[in-house]
């Protein structure tokens, strides 16, 4: 659905300031992004946001990145994807450069190390945030949790790749989906043939 009030600029703009204040990579960024796409810029809805992280978590690459693209692509076609996509891209591109020279000569000093150990500690609550936040919008039937529970344990205490994850929990989704519509269906045919008595 592409929009006419939105421009190039203004989705460049927006994943550049996203990509230059959000420390933690992409899962941290994910609440920053659904304040600003669904609150701010109103580009999309909640559930519109709970799908672009799904395709965006299912498909290679990093899921800010992937986000970007996926939300430029639903503003302005190929154009937005692409100056959305470089928008996020380019403050960690600039960043990490002078960051690699800096740490060559001071990365041993200990103020140093106990400041990375603090961003990695709030990237890590943003993280808990993140999933806590995507999770109450996703986990609304018994399947969801089932899954969501049998993803989680799978790939954090059998070691198994979440890409595995996935591929399992598409035909699964389509399967349910599809017992749960054939149910529905049942269950309409019951109560017109009742009526019709």
């Amino acid at each position: 659905m592409e929009d006419e009030k939105t421009t190039c600029l203004q989705l460049f703009w927006t994943f550049f300031k996203l990509g230059l204040f959000t420390i933690g990579g992409g899962m941290a960024m994910i609440p920053l992004m659904q304040g600003i796409i669904v609150d701010k810029h109103h580009w999309m809805s909640e559930e519109e946001v709970v799908d672009c992280i799904a395709v965006s978590q299912a498909l290679p690459g990093v899921i800010a990145i992937n986000m970007a693209t996926y939300i430029g692509r639903y503003k302005k076609g190929v154009p937005g994807a692409v100056w959305a996509t470089v928008g996020v891209i380019l403050p960690s591109f600039m960043i990490i450069i002078l960051i690699v020279e800096l740490l060559q000569q001071i990365g041993d000093n200990r103020y140093v190390q106990g400041a990375l150990t603090g961003i990695k500690a709030a990237a890590t609550g943003m993280i808990a945030y993140s999933a806590w936040s995507v999770g109450r919008k996703v986990l609304r039937s018994w399947f969801a949790w089932i899954l969501g529970i049998a993803a989680f344990a799978a790939v954090a205490y059998f070691g198994v790749n979440a890409v595995w994850t996935i591929v399992i929990a598409v035909p699964a989704g389509l399967i349910y989906q599809m017992v749960k519509d054939r149910s529905a269906a049942l269950e309409n045919d019951t109560e017109k043939g009742g009526e019709d008595r």
